[in-house]
Parts: C-alpha cells; structure tokens; sequence
C-alpha cells in the first residue's frame, strides 16, 4: 500500500495522460463495463465523443476485453494512479 499522503499519480505520468483518461471516462461513463474495443468505440461514438477520444479507443487491441476506464488507460500506456488505501 502506499503512503496516502503522497500523491497518488504515478512518476512519470503528465497532466496530458491524465486529461486523456478523464475524456475516456467522461465519454464511456460507467454503465457500458465490462466491454471491447468494439463496445467502447460504439459508445463514445453514440455520445458524440471528441476525434481524439475516438482515435484512441481504436488503438486498443481487438479482442481484450476491460473491466474500467483503468484498463483501458493501461492498455494505452497512460499513467495511471495507484491504490492509495
């Protein structure tokens, strides 16, 4: 476990991986999971996701299917934060 008064951010991680994981959440929402690829991209399309969500989620592999907004983040090689308790 980490220490929980030190930032939960991981070293390593910008401001820009975490604006992308928010715009994949915000666009995906929290019903859509467990889904793949296909799910996830028919999702953000019906919600009117912006191109550079879009344009992720079609980078994901075809196949894997993801638990949260997390995974899909791990799966894109952002940042993610760690367990803080």
């Amino acid at each position: 476990m980490s220490d929980p008064h030190q930032p939960a951010t991981p070293t390593g991680t910008d401001q820009g991986d975490i604006e992308r994981r928010a715009a994949l959440a915000e666009a995906l929402g929290k019903e859509v999971w467990p889904a793949g690829r296909d799910r996830l991209i028919a999702k953000a399309e019906e919600v009117t996701a912006p191109d550079e969500v879009l344009a992720q989620l079609r980078r994901l592999p075809a196949g894997e299917e993801f638990a949260n907004v997390q995974d899909v983040a791990q799966a894109l090689g952002l940042g993610t934060e760690q367990q803080r308790f």
